[in-house]
């Protein structure tokens, strides 16, 4: 194969592809924005026009991509350290810096916009409120300077459920604030949970993690508290106007596996082999995922079902 071939054939594989770009956005961490944003809309006491409410969550999606990728921009360098993220777009090559910062720019302008002529000016305010929090507050600033960056950055993820609210309404309520709580007071204990079975990353990337700054035991102890403390705001929101007995069955049983997780956590063995202390960690981490799904499911299903009179109390 003569030289220019094989230069040819490598740039093929270097190139970014439209997988990358999507990589970029975050689809993962979009979905869950997408998700508690359409609870938000659905979970609104007023009649949303199919269109008007897809072209909603539609930007929001966008905002969130944006996020992403402005996200990915910045921590590039930490990126490259980190096992987790080391194959991300960015630190795998695929994709420049600036490429990156210019999309992430864009895709926010855009969204933002486009939401507030599809829905109302409110709305895509609170949508640029957001991706700034996330971006400059979280990612610029608490993520590198406190242990508590996931504590208060948490917000920028807490947001979408008001956002869809307000698409819906153009108004603030009581309701899309506790869907914004459940989802805050659930961050810490998730991502703390993430941090003591991938301690070392952020030990070598030198964010202060609570697991880095504090070390694991104080961790453990953190994380039990935010469960007990969400647990109860969690099975409260049952007897809100956004609960009803389909929600407080769910609660109920989620938030008893998820205190039983946190205790098992906070009562590890330290003599015990890593293997089977990361074990229960991982456990705990995976069932938070479903924990938060089925929480805004419930909501979502109350909502649905309400018009018919059989949702809600």
């Amino acid at each position: 194969m003569s030289d220019a071939s094989i230069n040819a054939s490598t740039l093929r594989e270097d190139e970014a592809g439209f997988g990358d770009y999507f990589a970029l956005l975050k689809p993962r961490v979009m979905s869950l924005v997408v998700f508690t944003a359409l609870v938000g809309l659905v979970a609104a006491p007023v009649p949303v026009n199919p269109m008007v409410g897809f072209c909603a969550i539609l930007f929001i999606a966008i905002g969130g991509g944006a996020s992403g990728a402005l996200n990915m921009w910045w921590d590039a360098d930490i990126d490259r350290v980190m096992r987790r993220t080391r194959g991300r777009p960015i630190p795998a090559g695929k994709i420049e810096p600036g490429e990156a910062m210019v999309l992430g720019l864009a895709l926010s302008g855009l969204a933002v916009v486009m939401l507030g002529l599809a829905t109302n000016p409110f709305a895509g305010l609170f949508l640029a409120f957001t991706i700034f929090f996330y971006v400059v507050i979280y990612t610029m600033w608490l993520k590198r300077a406190t242990p508590q960056n996931i504590v208060i950055g948490g917000a920028a993820g807490a947001f979408p459920p008001v956002i869809g609210w307000i698409a819906a309404t153009g108004d603030m309520a009581i309701e899309p604030w506790l869907m914004f709580a459940l989802t805050f007071m659930w961050t810490p204990p998730h991502f703390w949970a993430l941090a003591l079975f991938m301690r070392s990353d952020y030990d070598d990337a030198g964010v202060p993690m609570l697991t880095v700054t504090h070390g694991r035991r104080v961790t453990r102890t953190h994380i039990l508290v935010y469960t007990g403390l969400l647990a109860v705001l969690a099975v409260g929101a049952g007897f809100s106007d956004i609960g009803g007995p389909i929600y407080l069955v769910v609660s109920v049983v989620l938030n008893a596996l998820f205190l039983r997780g946190a205790w098992r956590i906070s009562r590890r063995d330290e003599d015990a082999s890593e293997s089977d202390n990361f074990a229960v960690e991982r456990s705990f981490f995976r069932l938070s995922l479903l924990y938060l799904f089925l929480h805004f499911g419930a909501i979502l299903i109350e909502a649905v079902l309400k018009p018919f009179g059989l949702g809600g109390w």
